[in-house]
Formats: C-alpha cells, sequence, structure tokens
C-alpha cells in the first residue's frame, strides 16, 4: 500500500482507495464493496488458503503452481468455478507476505495480473549480514 488512503480489502484481496463517503469512517472500513462484505471470508476460504499453501510447499523452493491446480484439488468436477475463489485466496496471503503472484517468472501486483498466473512463495531476499562462502558455510568476520 502506497498511502494511507489505500487499503487492502479483507474478502477479495484486492487494494482500493478512500472515498469520500467513507470520510467519517474510514478507519473502519475493511471491504471495498458492499459484495465483498457480504461475502466475507469463510471456513471453506480458509481451507484454500491452507491448500494454497501446502501445494507451493510441496512443489519445493523456488517453484510455483497453477491456481488450477487448486480449485481442481477442492472440486475436480467443479474447478472453473472455484477459480475466483482461489485467486482471491492467493491475493489474501500475498497481502500477508506468505506467497506472492508469478507472471512470465517475474513477481507482479495481484491488483494488476490479469490472464495466466503462478502462485508461489515470495522469492528470498540476499542475507545481509552473514555472508555465505561458495560450499553454503557462513564466513567469518575475520576473512
Amino acid at each position: 500500500m502506497s498511502t494511507d488512503r489505500e487499503k487492502t480489502c479483507a474478502t477479495c484481496g484486492r487494494s482500493f482507495a478512500w472515498r469520500a463517503k467513507w470520510a467519517r469512517e474510514w478507519d473502519a472500513v475493511r471491504h471495498c464493496s458492499e459484495r465483498c462484505r457480504r461475502s466475507r471470508p469463510s471456513e471453506v476460504d480458509a481451507r484454500i488458503e491452507a491448500l494454497l499453501l501446502e501445494l507451493v510447499d510441496a512443489r519445493g523452493a523456488g517453484k510455483t503452481i497453477c491456481p488450477s491446480e487448486v480449485a481442481r484439488a477442492l472440486r475436480p468436477d467443479e474447478w472453473r468455478e472455484w477459480m475466483e475463489r482461489v485467486r482471491q485466496a492467493a491475493r489474501r496471503l500475498v497481502t500477508r507476505g506468505e506467497l506472492a503472484i508469478y507472471q512470465g517468472g517475474h513477481v507482479v501486483d495481484p491488483d494488476h495480473a490479469r490472464g495466466a498466473l503462478r502462485i508461489g512463495r515470495p522469492p528470498h531476499r540476499p542475507l545481509v549480514e552473514h555472508a555465505l562462502t561458495p560450499k553454503g558455510r557462513h564466513a567469518s568476520r575475520s576473512e
């Protein structure tokens, strides 16, 4: 979020901007629309989030999954109908920093991602304080 006039919807995971009609209650606003307010995340959504994390971790470090894999694991015969809920769960996990959304091998903003996407763990940040030697051992500070 770039400013205090922007929030992330607790249901769909998309960011939304301040509106004049919310001026008095902006601190209490959690949803981008009436539809999202009425369809708050349920136990099923929590299960989708858990399955997303489980499948990403099972794939391995640095690997990604397709949202359809999660939808197919949930409802093999009705998986297409579950795709948006899987994407919403992924956006919520991105907001919490647990996952990242990729397109073309690059992390993309979930608000602007359209078309085919992949879901994986966020890229690792390089170690700053503890440098690793080529063999993967920590280098001593005296070197």
